[in-house]
């Protein structure tokens, strides 16, 4: 299961997020999103836990858990999917930005 854990410090690392989310089970794969230009957090991630029934309870422990001042946000991930719009064209647009009409 995809975990989405947000409201993260900024200085945490994946080390120490790993860390907290193998208290509940095994943890697969651990990323905190960061800017490109930067290589800042950008204040969220994702934990990747391949027991479901582990991944819930650490959903439902970790939610609102204050680690370094902050209280986390700790959701089960969305599906693969991409919202719409989200790195797609819009709809009667040609590629290159002319519009298409």
């Amino acid at each position: 299961m995809n975990i989405y854990v947000g409201n993260l410090p900024l200085e945490t690392t994946e080390d120490e997020l790993r860390e907290a989310f193998a208290a509940f089970g095994d943890v697969a794969t651990v990323k905190i999103v960061r800017d490109g230009s930067t290589g800042e957090s950008r204040g969220f991630g994702f934990v990747g836990m391949p027991s479901e029934s582990a991944a819930r309870t650490a959903v439902k422990e970790m939610n609102g858990r204050e680690v370094k001042g902050q209280a986390l946000k700790v959701e089960p991930g969305r599906s693969g999917t991409v919202s719409p719009g989200f790195g797609s064209r819009r709809p009667g647009r040609r590629p290159g930005g002319r519009g298409g009409r």
